[in-house]
């Protein structure tokens, strides 16, 4: 079969062109549509339950919020482990699924069981939520918003922070590709109902009162509609409370015979904020308000921060004009960084391969062909990389090794040029004759030329089997390098046999290169050493099997 396969490639030039362009194009299409970040994933499969109870220790958050869930949550399909963190008004359960189990079909399984749980837990002390599709890589962009120099008192931590909850994170909000836009910073402004414990008292009401009365009356509530042809009117009441005078005039006791009493009458209404647990300052001077912009498990990075980018500026304009967005963190420096690496690594390497080949082949022209190899098989990898969703990063790029990639070329080109060698005229050669010795010296060393890389592949299979953390950090490197292995392989039975027979001079040339050289020197010491170990060969093999055995235990 491979026989086949050199003779058509040479017999057929034009196609083999043709399929090596198509090659070129689908991998550089490919290119453009390769997810790219700095380093692999690891994150596992998992699923995070939060449930925030602001008024109960910890030891409370474990028996009423989080044990009920855990146990909700056992039996469900796929499950590989649970863990939990219970604090001071904070439940948060981490559910690990196995890594088929597609992440959106098990948020949906837990979100039925969450239903299940919220029975047993006591009324009142929260309501469990899931966390943003999202992994441990996902903050890829942060940034904040603080007063201009010289506005600095113009605006307090509170406006900063509605600004942020309510013009900047509203708007990236629909960005594709974002998952959650977290707010750090700032005070969260809030309707406040400071009780005066004197006034409760005299009045005869109780803290329960006033709770049922804001609930009762913070609300709208629709009717039907009264038909007045032409005409439809449609009732409602209108109860949503819109400011501060509206919370103050919420009636708490209206007994018959007696004076209403009102919010105001018993606590003074403001506007408040919730507890602090930290600051985040600007040069640690001003107290600014920031935000974490989390992406969608799976996403690509890159064209998520871009996205983000595009849409700053109209978010700018949004704002007053001596307040700004300082971004700090951008996932696109670190990406750019590593791509650079792995960049300048590939160019080097590439770079002294065909200064070698060149060098030691003592052909310009084969040197070039062997090297023209290297980004054909680099943009088959590339291609085939987007195929099965492997993504471009320093872990998995930056593992190829250009010297396995031209093995096999490197070989079928030096077998054309020996067999070239051998021949005892020194007439030009026709085409045809050309064809007939590129296809003669090519299928003799066909079966090296495949075996050697088919032996390189295998080597990667262990890590192919890799699961969990070690899996996802090192089976991008093996699925890679085997996907270029594999495309120079193909490379070495089609596109190098039809570029030696079109290439390579047809005439003859008979000198002595730094490769011939550096062979017969290592001949001659390798024939005596192969004559010594053959003459002992009992004794070589059971010494190499009575170190295997001694490595196995």
């Amino acid at each position: 079969m491979l026989d086949s396969i050199i003779k058509f490639s040479i017999k057929n030039k034009l196609v083999i062109g043709i399929m090596t362009l198509l090659l070129i194009i689908w991998g550089v299409w490919s290119v453009t549509r390769l997810s790219i970040d700095a380093v692999p994933d690891i994150t596992n499969n998992q699923v995070q339950i939060i449930t925030v109870c602001p008024t109960l220790a910890g030891q409370e958050v474990e028996q009423l919020v989080t044990f009920p869930i855990e146990q909700s949550i056992a039996n469900i399909p796929g499950l590989e482990e649970t863990r939990s963190i219970s604090r001071f008004g904070l439940s948060v359960i981490t559910v690990v699924f196995k890594d088929n189990v597609d992440v959106y079909f098990a948020r949906q399984l837990i979100s039925q069981k969450l239903k299940e749980a919220e029975e047993n837990i006591p009324k009142g002390i929260g309501t469990p939520e899931l966390a943003p599709v999202s992994t441990g890589l996902g903050e890829v962009y942060q940034y904040i918003i603080h007063p201009k120099k010289g506005s600095e008192n113009k605006y307090n931590a509170k406006e900063l922070r509605t600004m942020q909850d309510w013009i900047v994170a509203r708007q990236l909000f629909g960005t594709p590709g974002i998952a959650e836009v977290n707010s750090f910073g700032g005070e969260l402004k809030q309707y406040e109902v400071a009780v005066n414990p004197n006034r409760l008292k005299a009045m005869g009401v109780s803290v329960p009162d006033i709770f049922t009365a804001l609930e009762k009356n913070n609300q709208n509530t629709g009717g039907a509609y009264i038909d007045k042809k032409p005409n439809a009117y449609f009732i409602r009441g209108i109860g949503l409370v819109t400011s501060l005078d509206d919370v103050k005039n919420i009636s708490v006791k209206n007994e018959t015979g007696s004076v209403p009493i009102f919010i105001k009458d018993v606590a003074d209404v403001r506007f408040g904020n919730a507890v602090r647990y930290g600051a985040l300052t600007y040069n640690g001077e001003v107290d600014a308000v920031g935000g974490v912009v989390m992406m969608l498990k799976g996403e690509n990075a890159s064209n998520v921060v871009e996205r983000i980018k595009e849409k700053l500026p109209t978010i700018q304009k949004s704002l007053p004009e001596d307040v700004v967005i300082e971004p700090y963190l951008d996932r696109t420096d670190l990406v750019d960084r590593a791509m650079n690496t792995v960049k300048k690594n590939l160019i080097e390497g590439a770079l002294i391969v065909i200064f070698v080949l060149v060098l030691f082949l003592g052909n310009f022209r084969a040197g070039l062909i062997v090297a023209s190899a290297i980004p054909l098989a680099l943009l088959f990898a590339l291609a085939l990389m987007n195929v099965f969703g492997v993504s471009a990063n320093l872990m998995s790029l930056g593992a190829i090794d250009f010297g396995l990639i031209v093995d096999g070329a490197v070989i079928i080109v030096e077998a054309t040029l020996h067999h070239l060698g051998l021949r005892k005229s020194t007439q030009r050669l026709t085409q045809q004759e050309m064809d007939n010795e590129v296809f003669t010296s090519a299928s003799k060393i066909r079966n090296s030329a495949a075996f050697g890389e088919i032996i390189i592949l295998i080597v990667y299979i262990p890590i192919l089997t890799l699961v969990g953390v070690e899996g996802k950090m090192f089976r991008p490197m093996a699925q890679t390098v085997g996907f270029a292995i594999f495309g120079a392989l193909i490379l070495s039975l089609t596109y190098i046999p039809m570029m030696c027979a079109l290439f390579l001079s047809k005439k003859p040339v008979h000198k002595e290169t730094i490769s011939d050289r550096m062979m017969n020197w290592l001949q001659r010491k390798y024939q005596p050493l192969l004559e010594k170990a053959i003459r002992i060969k009992y004794w070589l093999v059971g010494i190499t099997v009575a170190i295997f055995a001694f490595s196995l235990f």
